[in-house]
């Protein structure tokens, strides 16, 4: 399965490919190169499982192998994919980079390349990395990406360090704000359907209200400046809001009950897939107009 190029100041990560065989060869006839790992890449037998693996890997998009290229020369090897060695398919990042071009940073560049497609891209709620108990440079290096260290794990019987890391708020919404005509109304739709999306109240006042989940909170109000009584949501402005939900199921149980508290279905006549044949989800609208999308996540 491909995967996205990705380009730094120095170097290029593009999708392995079979013809990169011959430069892996290369960089891991160190034996330094597999000082810490489990397997002896400097073995060809070992080295051309490790390169069949990578190459017919069949995971989730976006997600798989690369090849880091500096100024066109193979310099090594990343990989962003669900662990093989961490229960729970959970994904983790892994690199190797030629000893020649060590004590530069650019793992930590190769690497923070990764976590920028694994977060910003792919949206992934934690990226996961094993290190050697004995490696003090690769732990230093997940420490400088924002890792933490979580606990021990023993893989084919020599000790690892377990790091995690999750999404910085950078960038990421702080909250949203809706003016709303009817304070009631509002908190009758939105405070039903975002309690049980799992947010939770958080401020109250007399002219709104918010709801919290993680970092983010979302606000209606009936401010005294609101210059009109009625959204629509066709014209210059917000056209709805799209929201994820775990499951199938839990798109198709919020938008049965929906209608009793006060949200009506649009396009129910192509319901579930008003946006497409690979895309599930319920858009609802609510009394004052307000335009909701219910997004499964699978």
């Amino acid at each position: 399965m491909s995967v996205p190029e990705l380009v730094t100041a120095r170097l290029r990560l593009r999708a392995l490919t079979e013809a990169d065989t011959a430069a892996a060869a290369r960089v891991f006839a160190d034996p330094e190169m597999s000082r810490f790992l489990v397997h002896d890449f400097t073995d060809p037998r070992q080295l051309r499982a490790m390169m069949d693996r990578r190459l017919s890997y069949d995971g989730p998009a976006g997600q798989g192998h690369w090849a880091i290229d500096r100024d066109g020369e193979f310099v090594g090897l990343a990989h962003l994919s669900p662990s093989r060695r961490l229960p729970g398919g959970v994904t983790s990042i892994g690199y190797y980079l030629a000893r020649e071009h060590g004590g530069q940073g650019l793992a930590t560049e190769a690497a923070r390349a990764l976590l920028d497609h694994g977060f910003g891209t792919l949206g992934l709620p934690a990226v996961w990395a094993l290190a050697r108990e004995d490696h003090a440079a690769s732990r230093k290096v997940l420490r400088r990406l924002g890792f933490l260290d979580v606990g021990g794990h023993e893989y084919e019987g020599m000790p690892h360090r377990v790091f995690a890391a999750l999404p910085s708020a950078h960038g990421r919404p702080h909250h949203l704000e809706l003016w709303v005509p009817d304070l009631a109304r509002a908190e009758r739709s939105w405070g039903w359907l975002l309690t049980a999306l799992g947010w939770r109240e958080y401020q109250r006042w007399s002219a709104g209200v918010s709801w919290r989940l993680g970092a983010t909170y979302l606000v209606v109000e009936r401010s005294p400046a609101l210059s009109g009584t009625a959204h629509e949501r066709t014209r210059p402005g917000l056209n709805h809001l799209a929201l994820h939900v775990a499951t199938r199921d839990g798109v198709d149980a919020l938008a049965a009950g929906s209608a009793a508290h006060g949200w009506r279905p649009l396009f129910a006549d192509r319901y579930p897939h008003a946006g497409g044949d690979e895309h599930y989800a319920a858009y609802l609208e609510n009394e004052d107009g307000f335009e909701v999308e219910l997004v499964a996540i699978e």
